[in-house]
């Protein structure tokens, strides 16, 4: 999701907020909330607090009710809301209602959302547990909007059912990081000193309940920035409220042209889902358990036939929702530029010089891929 920002005082959190698009919109929101703020380095409490928020981002099922809050100059009402949003379990979600009601005070869900609309702590009250009135998704005030919000449901309820590891809630790679590292600077001089640089291979898969909404969520971030392409996924889906997985290929094709488009989707976009939902109704898409069994050439081969997805769409599944060891993406500009950068290159290198250069990475250019793009950071 990105670089979270945290403050504290003493070893009690005052503050976490959710990615804002870069770590100097981040800080600049810290510093207008505590103008005589400083960075550095966390007591162990809030450490362990971090590790925790992380170790939830990663899809684990994840406690953080123990978790220390400073709430003074918080409004006492706010705090009531705030302490009784942190008794509910991850994966479960309550409406506005329900929650006045657990408070004593019926008919006070607007309240109770305003409060939550002020809530500064993220994930650690968590208010993307508490849904609007019908079990629609409601708003959420954190960059991403209502996609963030559906993307930390998504990892709670895939961590707490326990879900397969090729999608659902996969997080550890199927490939083994440290024997891919090794390989990699045995191989590569210049490329070790890459790595040496980054430190540890912290790659992690994405989760998606299915090839269709994998490619769904790739289409739309197609040529977007990703806060653009999160907003216009959030939008989507709370078309569909009541679809806990993202739209299904039925519900894409019965959908009017102008309800998607009014979401945010480009002409093209709607043209490619709508071919999307069209095939993998008539199951010209191979299933989860049928990518398992073919190759990846052979997945490029079966995915590309879709209207709008090319090879590296399919590559970029490859990497990050199937966790294949051995992508390397040449066309790709932010690895071209990795590359240049990381070997001291004037020029871009071409997609055949990268490949030709990427043969001694075998069989893991996947992490080198990663490494590459940390390059550019």
């Amino acid at each position: 999701m990105g670089r979270c920002a945290i403050a504290w005082r003493g070893t009690h959190v005052v503050e976490l907020h959710l990615p804002e698009g870069g770590d100097a919109l981040s800080r600049a929101r810290m510093l207008e909330r505590f103008p005589g703020a400083e960075e550095g380095r966390p007591p162990r409490a809030v450490q362990r607090a971090i590790e925790r928020v992380q170790a939830l981002l990663r899809g684990e099922r994840v406690e953080l009710g123990e978790i220390d809050l400073d709430l003074d100059g918080v409004p006492p009402f706010h705090r009531r809301v705030y302490e009784l949003a942190r008794t509910i379990p991850p994966g479960v979600t309550i409406g506005y209602g329900e929650l006045a009601e657990r408070l004593g005070a019926p008919g006070a869900a607007r309240a109770v959302g305003q409060a939550l609309r002020r809530n500064p702590c993220a994930i650690l009250v968590p208010c993307h547990r508490v849904l609007a009135a019908g079990g629609k998704v409601g708003g959420f005030t954190a960059a991403g909007g209502t996609a963030t919000k559906l993307r930390l449901l998504e990892l709670e309820r895939g961590a707490s059912q326990s879900q397969g590891p090729l999608f659902d809630g996969a997080t550890a790679l199927p490939f083994d990081p440290v024997a891919a590292v090794a390989h990699l600077r045995k191989a590569d001089r210049e490329l070790a000193k890459l790595i040496r640089a980054v430190g540890p291979l912290r790659m992690r898969l994405q989760s998606a309940p299915s090839v269709f909404a994998a490619l769904t969520e790739a289409i739309i971030h197609q040529q977007l920035t990703a806060r653009a392409a999160g907003t216009i996924h959030g939008r989507l889906r709370a078309l569909f409220p009541r679809a806990a997985d993202g739209p299904t290929p039925q519900q894409i094709l019965r959908a009017a042209d102008e309800e998607l488009l009014a979401v945010g989707l480009s002409r093209a976009k709607l043209l490619s889902l709508r071919d999307l939902a069209e095939r993998t109704k008539r199951k010209e898409i191979p299933t989860l358990e049928e990518l398992g069994a073919l190759d990846d050439e052979e997945i490029i081969e079966r995915l590309t036939i879709v209207r709008g997805v090319g090879r590296w769409t399919v590559e970029m599944l490859l990497m990050f929702r199937l966790g294949r060891p051995d992508v390397l993406p040449v066309g790709d500009y932010g690895v071209r530029k990795g590359f240049a950068r990381a070997f001291g290159l004037a020029e871009l290198p071409s997609p055949k010089e990268l490949e030709a250069h990427g043969e001694r990475w075998r069989p893991y250019r996947t992490a080198a891929s990663w490494y590459l793009w940390r390059a550019l950071e």
